[in-house]
């Protein structure tokens, strides 16, 4: 598997990225959606990667600096193909790790509580996130799940 930083020219990461904040903001109440566009993804303080394998899209993700060693995790997503074959865990440690290269000590993350969100909330988990209250500029909501990992 390769990463690339980046790579919001390429199409077949914007059209996942397109899809992801189009469903996203679908099956999230007003308010409650916290997914962010193209544009919110690419400011100094997010790093984004989109990995590949065999020259194939896979997936993304980035990683939002909170504080000095406080990461928030943003925008994971698995292209479709891909899914439940073991991916999802495959891109998170590829996260984790470029975080821990970054003297990341502390990651966060924030999904939903429905029933949709129960497939990213079973991978969080896997890998070691636990439930924590909300963190950094998040507010309690019932639509809401905040989890976190120490590294």
């Amino acid at each position: 598997m390769k990463s690339i930083e980046g790579n919001f020219k390429n199409t077949e990461v914007n059209t996942l990225l397109e899809k992801h904040f189009k469903e996203l903001r679908s099956v999230s109440p007003e308010g409650s959606a916290h997914v962010l566009d193209i544009p919110g993804l690419q400011t100094d303080s997010i790093k984004f990667w989109s990995l590949w394998e065999n020259e194939m899209l896979i997936g993304c993700g980035a990683l939002k600096f909170l504080e000095k060693d406080h990461g928030e995790f943003k925008s994971i997503r698995v292209v479709d193909g891909f899914r439940k074959k073991g991916y999802g865990v495959k891109i998170l440690q590829h996260l984790i790790n470029e975080a821990k290269k970054l003297n990341i000590t502390m990651l966060s993350l924030e999904t939903g509580s429905g029933d949709f969100f129960l497939p990213a909330r079973t991978l969080f988990k896997k890998v070691g996130f636990k439930e924590c209250p909300p963190f950094a500029h998040y507010k309690k909501d019932p639509n809401s799940c905040y989890m976190n990992l120490k590294i």
